[in-house]
């Protein structure tokens, strides 16, 4: 009989078949990382210091901007960590919690942008009750239900996965400890989990993904009535950067967790991709065509001293 002892610790081997790039991938990760803080902290600020922005649309995008700064800080610290030569060690904790963050950011993004879609669907459709409609108490509802339900599929997701015994190998082929790399170091029979966690993580989405999809097709249909071609054009333009990033966050999720055959160097590219890249446009795609946002976001930067008074005083003109 073999004797197995328990893990206490896992072994991050990095993104597949990238050894001797760690230099090049530490600057290049490193710069999408700032990027991402400093872009949705700006966003923040802008909401934050406009009242004009003070309205439900904002303050769910505000709420998007504070998880796009988490989402990508779960596994990036200690990616890059490991990646500047430091040890590639985690804790059995620190990678419980790893999985569990990554779960329950991504899952509260994923109902964010359903409710951010319900807002717009109201705000088009049925734009004379929709401060009736989607009212204070109704954003805080919202907002408190989609954290609320991001935990418990993160910790179902979570418990799934760490009440397998890991007693053998410890050494997670993958940049952080996620469910399809952690399943194949685990010293038990995985298939029904498997199958559990594959309908479960490809559910949740497709749920979500099926009622922005109704939304929408609400919304176009209500866009086309509109006589007005400045109207029609301001209606699609309030919806073409939620469009992007609803694309931008469910392409990843699509192919890295219900595909059948999964394939580590893609998956980690792809994931990276969700991690670092999206969070990191996201200020760009809701900055760019709005005026509002870029007005707020002008006047932040001109009270931070990043914008010339001679410059701002042009460009506000």
């Amino acid at each position: 009989m073999r004797n197995l002892s328990v893990v206490t610790e896992f072994i991050l081997l990095g993104i597949p078949h990238t050894e001797g790039l760690e230099t090049m991938l530490l600057v290049l990760f490193l710069s999408f990382y700032i990027f991402t803080l400093l872009g949705n902290l700006l966003i923040l600020l802008a909401i934050i210091s406009s009242a004009r922005l003070h309205t439900p649309m904002y303050f769910f995008l505000c709420k998007l901007s504070i998880f796009d700064i988490f989402f990508p800080s779960v596994s990036s610290p200690k990616m890059l960590f490991y990646l500047s030569g430091n040890s590639r060690v985690i804790s059995y904790a620190g990678c419980v919690s790893q999985l569990f963050f990554y779960h329950f950011l991504g899952c509260t993004e994923c109902f964010l942008y359903t409710v951010m879609a319900y807002d717009r669907f109201v705000a088009i459709c049925y734009p004379l009750r929709y401060t009736i409609i989607v009212s204070h108490r109704v954003c805080a509802i919202l907002a408190m239900g989609t954290s609320f339900f991001g935990c418990i599929q993160a910790t179902f997701l979570t418990t799934l996965t760490f009440q397998l015994p890991y007693c053998g190998p410890n050494e997670v082929d993958y940049y952080f400890c996620d469910i399809p790399v952690m399943l194949k170091l685990a010293c038990a029979d995985t298939s029904a989990l498997e199958m559990v966690g594959f309908i479960s993580v490809g559910l949740m989405p497709l749920s979500c993904f099926l009622l922005i999809l109704s939304s929408y097709s609400c919304i176009v249909y209500s866009i086309l009535q509109i006589r007005s071609a400045e109207g029609r054009r301001r209606a699609f333009s309030t919806c073409s950067a939620h469009l992007t990033a609803i694309l931008l966050f469910y392409m990843p999720v699509v192919l890295i967790y219900l595909r059948p055959t999964p394939s580590p160097w893609l998956d980690a590219t792809v994931q990276i991709l969700n991690n670092l890249v999206t969070p990191m446009l996201n200020p760009l795609i809701y900055s760019l065509r709005n005026k509002e946002v870029k007005s707020s976001l002008r006047t932040v930067l001109h009270q931070l001293g990043f914008l010339p008074e001679q410059l701002w005083r042009e460009i506000s003109s």
